[in-house]
């Protein structure tokens, strides 16, 4: 996959990236959000939704859609909401872990 290659993980070599606009944060914040939704009760199930559309062959599809979708909802629906963000981060966490195109 793309974004686990070798190439990938040699673009900082040894050093230690110096964040400016608290990106440590930011993916810290992100993983708990990715972990608190395989808490949530559409995740308690044998296969969740998402599962099934990607391995339907819609995956790429379904989430750039929704991508889309809480971009443009961002600022409108309950104002800049924060979760909005983390879902469209979300959303291309999993199709970036998806893609074996790369």
């Amino acid at each position: 996959m793309g974004i686990f290659s070798s190439k990938t993980e040699t673009l900082l070599g040894n050093k230690k990236a110096k964040y400016k606009f608290n990106e440590d944060k930011v993916l810290q914040t992100v993983k708990l959000y990715i972990d608190s939704t395989y808490k949530q009760h559409y995740s308690t199930d044998k296969i969740q939704a998402t599962e099934f559309i990607i391995d339907s062959g819609h995956g790429e599809g379904f989430c750039l859609g929704n991508v889309i979708k809480y971009a443009k909802r961002y600022g409108k629906k309950q104002g800049k909401n924060e979760q909005d963000l983390l879902k469209i981060i979300h959303y291309a966490i999993i199709l970036l872990g998806t893609d074996e195109t790369n």
